[in-house]
């Protein structure tokens, strides 16, 4: 029998998740919930489905759910739908603070339930292709950049954007930074805009990451240097292109094998097996509450550094 999926969150991303649940040859939609009840009956008319009244009510109707509310709200819903017995997708980041992402993740464990972080780019096709090319990575170059959104203000760019690519390095690398040096800015917001960070491994691997969300145009690039090889991925094209030293003198470059397909509906129908066979899912919560931790080490950086350029300002 297909499980029955809620989603509790119909903001602009939680449309989204109702449109691929819907569209699952593997779950049912079992309905929805959201504070504006108004809006939440609106965005459920066109597939049908029910609107809760609360989340009591969703748990007694579903057999799983995903949590696309706002991030300070992540824990308390998703803990109160473990607890209720439900199988739980979070939208990234896992929670706003590490305590209540460890109470996420201990509930998970405690309930016997499955956590799944919303971390879409590691369902990214390039992303999975890239993985079969690792090898011993030297450094990483990446850049993350969106035009100005109000969507997101409630969390600064490093929460927003840059982590899903702390994700991603943690998953390559299989390692924790030993060193973090970082910059950024607020610009149009009371958070941090702009970002800048250089992450040191413990092999001694260099990641050099910028996100903002103040600019001009949307990249979404990472490229890739490890012995004799650099490859370059493409997040928004799904692409890779290696290049390769080939003796004597010659460069030789081919597209990694990529198949092409919609993130989200890989991500949700890799939560959907998950709940089938019980099995971890492909980023869980212990690996979005390092991701999560990683963030705010930068945040902790880039805060350091605004108090020295504000002394030194002060003394000119």
């Amino acid at each position: 029998m297909k499980p029955r999926i809620a989603v509790a969150g119909v903001g602009a991303f939680g449309k989204n998740h109702l449109r691929v649940i819907h569209q699952s040859e593997h779950a049912g939609l079992a309905g929805v919930f959201d504070t504006n009840l108004e809006h939440a009956a609106k965005v459920a008319e066109p597939y049908g489905c029910r609107v809760f009244a609360n989340l009591e009510e969703l748990a007694a109707n579903a057999d799983a759910a995903v949590v696309a509310t706002p991030t300070v709200t992540h824990a308390e819903i998703g803990c109160r739908l473990i607890e209720s017995g439900l199988d739980v997708m979070v939208e990234k980041p896992i929670a706003h603070s590490l305590e209540a992402g460890r109470a996420l993740v201990d509930a998970a464990v405690r309930h016997g339930r499955i956590l799944q972080i919303g971390h879409l780019e590691r369902f990214n096709p390039a992303i999975i292709a890239l993985e079969q090319a690792i090898g011993t990575p030297l450094f990483f170059e990446i850049h993350r950049l969106s035009e100005f959104s109000p969507r997101c203000l409630d969390v600064d760019v490093v929460l927003d954007l840059m982590i899903h690519d702390v994700d991603i390095l943690l998953a390559l690398t299989g390692e924790k930074p030993e060193d973090i040096r970082a910059a950024g800015v607020r610009i149009l917001s009371e958070k941090v805009d702009i970002a800048n960070v250089r992450i040191q491994f413990p092999s001694g691997c260099i990641a050099n990451l910028t996100a903002s969300r103040v600019s001009t145009e949307r990249v979404r690039k990472l490229r890739l240097f490890q012995p004799h090889e650099y490859i370059s991925l493409d997040y928004h094209r799904q692409d890779a292109v290696r290049f390769r030293v080939k003796p004597p003198m010659a460069i030789d470059f081919a597209q990694l094998p990529v198949t092409k397909d919609e993130p989200l509906r890989l991500e949700l129908e890799g939560f959907f097996a998950s709940i089938a066979t019980r099995q971890p899912p492909r980023v869980t919560g212990e690996q979005g509450l390092a991701a999560l931790e990683v963030a705010f080490e930068i945040l902790a950086r880039i805060d350091e550094h605004y108090r020295l350029v504000e002394k030194t300002l002060a003394s000119t």
